[in-house]
Parts: structure tokens; sequence; C-alpha cells
């Protein structure tokens, strides 16, 4: 069984795209076109990246972190990724 997770994408374009998943590397491939079942706004911005990721304790919960990063302005999103890239792993 998979862990809920919360994403988010860097697209070939600059923007950022964020999305829950239980697999997130099944996810990853389908963003890429690798795998079928990709959303749209994604097909146009091929490449994409994974650039940010957290943990979840369920689906409900990743969807509530999901709405309140969607709400953040970019520059909120960016410090939220730089962040977690000079977070120690």
């Amino acid at each position: 069984m998979h862990t809920w997770c919360v994403y988010i994408l860097e697209c070939a374009d600059g923007s950022l795209y964020t999305g829950v998943s239980n697999n997130l590397e099944r996810r990853l491939l389908q963003h890429n076109g690798e795998r079928a079942g990709g959303p749209r706004y994604t097909r146009g911005r091929r490449p994409v990246m994974l650039r940010y990721s957290e943990p979840a304790a369920d689906r409900a919960a990743a969807q509530v972190r999901e709405a309140a990063i969607k709400a953040l302005p970019r520059p909120q999103k960016v410090a939220l990724i730089n962040a977690d890239s000079e977070a120690p792993r």
C-alpha cells in the first residue's frame, strides 16, 4: 500500500502544478505521458519535474493540504519548494 502525498511539479513552461497521489511514481509517468491517465493541464507543458512532495495521513488530509498550497501565491509556493530542497535529508 502506498502513502498519500501532496506534490508540486514544475512544467516546461515554468508553471507549477499541485496534486495528490497515493502512488507518486505512477503519477509522474502519467504527467509525462509515459503512461495513460495524465491530467490535461500537463499534456501541453511536458516534460514536468517533481519539485516538492510531502506525505499525508490519508486522502482527505492530502486534499486539504493541496487546497492550501493551491491558494498560496506563486512566490510562497517557490519558497516552499526552496525550503524543502535546502532541508537536510
